[in-house]
């Protein structure tokens, strides 16, 4: 069992396993997103392998592959893969995926005379997504493009007879195609949890005719996460983020407000600010605390920006560092937001799967 234990402090760590044995972290994840029944779980087993190209004096990457199997108490399943690596000595990286879910999932419209209206669909979904970036010269600021295709069918748990006007019958069973130009710097010291650095995230996706997809539509989505060090133990991360909409995709592709404590989709708009800090310290090298909070606004071609409601979120959590060697912590968050509430199993840093 000394595989499992840290040289440095005999404490329960992975990195060793990772890397001498090819291991992987087996990770029991629960599902607590709102959306999708409160309670579920997923198996999701993570290879982590340094790249076989290193430079001193430049972080690079580690090379991720992972597999997951998962499903919630609302009947939502799911499976998939994905491949996250790097080409140092041509200067790529890459990352691909492909997925299956058959997905339960509220959506909320205010329609007139009603009000807001909890809307129930199950959406079925086959999936591919393929990124390729190249370095520009010698810096940290990588250029390329984003492939994903997915085809969704969708079917209302409220009667076909009662689809609301903002709802087309091609929406119920239709491809999406895009392509997304994706520019990205990313200078933070490791990429599971960063201690300091700053990420850079910019990308377009088209959806058309010619990109095989039966929607026109685009999205811009600008990102910037800055984690800083204020004192030894104390890192402070800030994250910024837009998302704007244009043309006309299928109700359940609009952007919507992504946050701890907020249910996926609950708030969706043309579109999207958020602002968000997490606040990490760490009491030993093993263990640390966050406390979490955000403001966003999700604006709709109806409600203006000053018009559109203010979402908050709060919540704490904790984290410990399972894999020294990689800067690999995990742990668990609770959020609270204008009328939900959320708890997170969270793998590395939890604005990891953002973008």
């Amino acid at each position: 069992m000394k595989v499992f234990r840290d040289s440095l402090d005999g404490k329960l760590d992975m990195s060793d396993f990772l890397i001498d044995f090819h291991g992987f972290i087996p990770v029991p994840q629960l599902i607590t997103e709102p959306a999708v029944g409160n309670i579920g779980g997923v198996f999701t087993p993570i290879f982590i392998q340094p790249n076989k190209y290193q430079e001193e004096g430049r972080y690079i990457p580690p090379d991720i592959t992972a597999g997951f199997v998962g499903y919630t108490a609302n009947k939502s399943w799911g499976f998939g893969a994905v491949r996250m690596a790097s080409l140092p000595k041509h200067h790529l990286k890459y990352r691909v995926a492909a997925f299956h879910g058959d997905v339960n999932m509220d959506f909320y419209r205010t329609l007139p005379i009603v009000g807001e209206r909890e809307l129930g669909f199950n959406l079925q979904t086959n999936g591919v997504f393929v990124s390729l970036l190249r370095q520009i010269a010698n810096t940290e600021l990588y250029m390329g493009l984003d492939y994903s295709f997915a085809h969704i069918n969708a079917s209302p748990d409220f009667g076909m007879n009662e689809l609301p006007d903002f709802i087309e019958n091609k929406e119920l069973s239709s491809n999406i195609s895009t392509i997304s130009p994706d520019i990205q710097y990313d200078k933070r010291d490791n990429v599971f949890t960063p201690n300091k650095g700053i990420y850079l995230v910019s990308t377009f996706r088209i959806n058309a005719n010619w990109t095989g997809s039966d929607y026109d539509y685009q999205k811009l989505n600008l990102a910037g996460f800055k984690f800083f060090q204020p004192s030894p133990k104390w890192v402070s991360g800030v994250r910024l983020e837009g998302l704007w909409q244009f043309g006309d995709p299928p109700f359940y592709a609009s952007p919507f407000i992504d946050m701890r404590g907020v249910p996926m989709a609950r708030y969706q708009g043309d579109q999207i600010y958020m602002l968000e800090t997490e606040q990490r310290y760490d009491f030993s090298m093993r263990w640390s605390g966050t406390l979490i909070a955000g403001l966003a606004k999700a604006p709709t071609a109806d409600v203006n920006f000053s018009a559109s409601d203010l979402i908050y979120t709060y919540g704490a959590g904790f984290r410990y560092l399972l894999a020294r060697k990689f800067g690999l912590r995990t742990g668990v968050d609770v959020a609270w937001s204008n009328d939900d509430f959320g708890w997170y199993i969270v793998f590395g840093h939890a604005w990891n799967n953002r973008n």
